[in-house]
């Protein structure tokens, strides 16, 4: 028993069982619209068994589908009037097991390559905060499958004439799971890529949603991001907004301002004009970036987490380092999920000026 728990309580086992059925019984019913009712009838009952009978056999292969067609038969059917008919039975159970062993020997293989790719991701992203005079930062990532379409990064510009400024950039991918991570690892490249010429956060932005554009599925997969040039002598920040979620730059006075000065999301509009905006911050002023993962994660009643919450836990705990503000908004995010599944990549950045 040990073996097979790994030594987790019968509490987070049956957590995790718990968080397991939630996620898969939303995947196979997401073709299935029918909300439970005292008023349904029998009929309306089958209908809906077999929806997600189908359901589940669909997301086979044709050969998987037949073997478990197969199995079922002899399974389910009663055999007893027929010589042997027990056998039947054993037959239907071993080519149900050989099935599930077919099943477990495919995510195996499927979760050994999503490691990997999950590793390859990890070096796009830093994984510690950088040292940078002035500055204290901490970030926190939480993809909703083994990869994430979220990026995050900080770090100097290796430009000759603005050695000394700090580029900031947030970033959340359209959809999740392996799509978006490819996509994130082309914005990364561009991104490095051009933020290494002696160029404008604007003309940085617009030079990336170019190079989207052109990789965008017609713009079915976009990309909002949050792009922000700070100057650590004059303490100037310079940002665009490309329809991402407006950050919250809290005062030291406990004034709140929103950073939502920019455009449309990136490979919608080849040719769009971003606007940027610009600000000055002074010690203790604390700049809270984040995806929608965040404020959009869900609990057991479907209810979101929202801003207001998370305004809250950072006017409560400014005066802690970012790193302490980090863990207490991704605990308190935790505690209001509970047991739901997560829905989409959670991202957060806390930048305080020191």
């Amino acid at each position: 028993m040990e073996r097979v728990t790994e030594g987790m309580e019968i509490e987070q086992l049956w957590f995790q069982l718990k968080k397991d059925a939630k996620s898969g019984f939303q995947l196979y019913t997401r073709e299935i619209e029918f909300k439970p009712s005292a008023q349904h009838s029998a009929r309306d009952w089958f209908r809906v068994i077999r929806s997600f009978f189908w359901a589940v056999v669909m997301k086979l292969s044709p050969s998987k589908r037949v073997v478990l067609i197969i199995g079922l038969i002899l399974l389910l059917l009663p055999w007893g009037s027929i010589n042997g008919g027990a056998w039947f039975h054993i037959y239907g159970g071993i080519i149900m097991f050989g099935l599930l062993v077919l099943e477990v020997a495919d995510r195996v293989t499927m979760k050994r390559d999503l490691q990997i790719a999950r590793e390859i991701q990890s070096w796009l992203v830093p994984s510690q905060p950088p040292d940078i005079a002035g500055l204290d930062s901490a970030f926190f990532t939480k993809p909703a499958n083994t990869v994430a379409g979220d990026y995050y990064d900080v770090f100097y510009r290796d430009v000759p004439d603005v050695k000394n400024n700090v580029l900031i950039a947030v970033a959340d991918v359209a959809g999740k799971s392996v799509p978006a991570a490819l996509l994130m690892a082309t914005f990364q490249a561009s991104l490095k890529t051009l933020s290494a010429t002696p160029s404008s956060v604007v003309e940085l932005t617009q030079g990336m949603n170019r190079y989207a554009c052109r990789h965008s599925v017609a713009g079915a997969r976009f990309t909002t991001a949050f792009l922000a040039e700070y100057d650590p002598d004059s303490r100037g920040l310079i940002y665009v907004n490309a329809g991402h979620n407006a950050p919250m730059l809290r005062r030291v006075s406990g004034a709140i301002e929103r950073l939502n000065a920019g455009g449309v999301p990136l490979g919608i509009l080849a040719d769009c004009n971003y606007e940027s905006g610009s600000t000055f911050v002074s010690p203790g002023d604390i700049l809270l970036i984040f995806t929608d993962g965040v404020v959009e994660a869900e609990n057991d009643s479907t209810e979101e987490y929202g801003e207001e919450r998370l305004l809250r836990v950072l006017h409560m705990n400014a005066g802690v380092t970012a790193s302490e503000i980090l863990d207490r908004i991704m605990a308190d995010v935790t505690l209001f999920t509970g047991t739901a599944p997560q829905h989409d990549d959670i991202t957060c950045m806390v930048v305080k000026v020191q």
